[in-house]
């Protein structure tokens, strides 16, 4: 039996914030990315000079790069040194991630891709600062080079920050993302485990019905004013090489709005449900599901719908937030085990057949809570009942 894999503690997290930029700042904003855009680019221009001619090009060759090119670009010496060092370093662990899962021979569509040059008009703009490079006074934001920024603070940050991230979104939406130590609080031990299993008529399945996630259809509710944005776009679309109408970007826009309601209600339904299951179990055992292949099949709508990923991840954050036992169980063959006496069957089940039945035992039970259990099984967290409650005051089991 496979050891489940328990998730690591973070030991930070990120404070995003609303930025509001005025025009001196937004144009000084501007000017650096430019900067730290053309360091990106001449270090992947660098990076595969060196690959062809089989030469080395390490972190201490790209920073001889960026001293020689401050010293004689006048124009890159203008800006600060902080957020073109970050690029290289950005850079950097693109890179290594990439060579590391070539190494490891993981196949094509598994892999990081080779850091790629990035376009004006394409990249997202992105500044990383250290805390050398930024300070919060007065309730403003004031960044290497003389920038400043009001931040729009809805909350308190927990601690000293460590660096911050500003950057812009598809709207021009500007955000600054502090990164602080990150705060535990544990919450009462309750005796209760759960088992989590991943679906796509159903988000989330668990040991318990009260935990079942349901699919919210956010994207669905949303599909009629998606279609209906894509047409006015279709119908204003500018011929080539000709610049877009008023109408065009208007559309452009609402389409982008729709996009991100859409996102941040699937964010928001992922955690409220985390933090329900995080605060009535003390472990929890969920599949190790990645659902990227299912983007290649005929359930990829309702699949990206359902936001498998992103409810995963808030389910495992908020178990390290809070300091909950988080084991991720390897979900090979789960639909296939028995959870009363652990047979498996010897046929692939269809997905139409939605009732498991036991051979070896002939246990009867829905398919997805039989795989619910399994996860609770491969953990080593065996529920003495059907919510996964033991007895009072009794020690959780320990997988082996």
């Amino acid at each position: 039996m496979t050891t489940p894999r328990v998730a690591q503690r973070a030991e930070h997290a990120r404070y995003t914030y609303r930025l509001r930029v005025s025009s001196t700042a937004r144009a000084a904003l501007l000017a650096e990315w430019d900067r730290c855009r053309w360091i990106w680019n001449e270090c992947v221009a660098r990076s595969r000079k060196a690959y062809r001619d089989g030469e080395k090009c390490g972190p201490a060759l790209l920073d001889k790069m960026l001293t020689s090119a401050r010293a004689s670009t006048p124009w890159l010496a203008k800006g600060s040194s902080v957020p073109q060092q970050q690029a290289i370093r950005d850079f950097g662990a693109s890179r290594a991630k990439a060579l590391k899962d070539i190494k490891n021979r993981l196949p094509q569509r598994q892999r990081a891709g080779m850091p790629k040059h990035k376009k004006k008009h394409d990249a997202a703009l992105s500044l990383n600062y250290t805390r050398r490079g930024f300070r919060v006074q007065g309730g403003l934001l004031h960044l290497a080079g003389g920038i400043v920024l009001t931040v729009v603070w809805s909350r308190d940050l927990s601690a000293d920050p460590s660096s911050v991230r500003v950057y812009r979104d598809r709207l021009g939406h500007w955000y600054a993302s502090f990164v602080v130590p990150s705060e535990a609080q544990p919450l009462p031990a309750t005796g209760a485990v759960i088992g989590v299993d991943w679906g796509v008529r159903v988000t989330a399945t668990t040991t318990s019905d009260m935990y079942d996630l349901p699919h919210a259809e956010h994207g669905g509710k949303a599909r009629a004013r998606l279609t209906r944005y894509d047409r006015m776009m279709a119908r204003r679309k500018p011929s080539r090489g000709q610049p877009a109408s008023k109408g065009y970007r208007e559309a452009k826009k609402l389409r982008a709005k729709t996009y991100q309601k859409v996102a941040r209600q699937r964010q928001d339904t992922a955690r409220k449900w985390a933090k329900r299951v995080v605060t009535d179990h003390d472990a929890i055992a969920v599949e190790d599901f990645r659902p990227k292949f299912l983007a290649r099949t005929t359930m990829a709508r309702k699949a990206a719908d359902a936001a498998i990923g992103a409810t995963k991840q808030a389910l495992i954050e908020m178990g390290r937030k809070h300091r909950r036992d988080v084991r991720l169980v390897h979900p090979a063959h789960t639909t296939k085990d028995c959870a009363s006496c652990g047979a498996r069957t010897k046929h692939a089940l269809p997905l139409s057949e939605r009732t498991y039945t036991c051979t070896a035992c002939g246990a009867v039970s829905p398919r997805d809570k039989n795989s619910a259990r399994v996860m609770l099984v491969r953990a080593g967290l065996n529920p003495a009942g059907v919510e996964g409650i033991g007895p009072p005051g009794a020690p959780l089991p320990v997988a082996a």
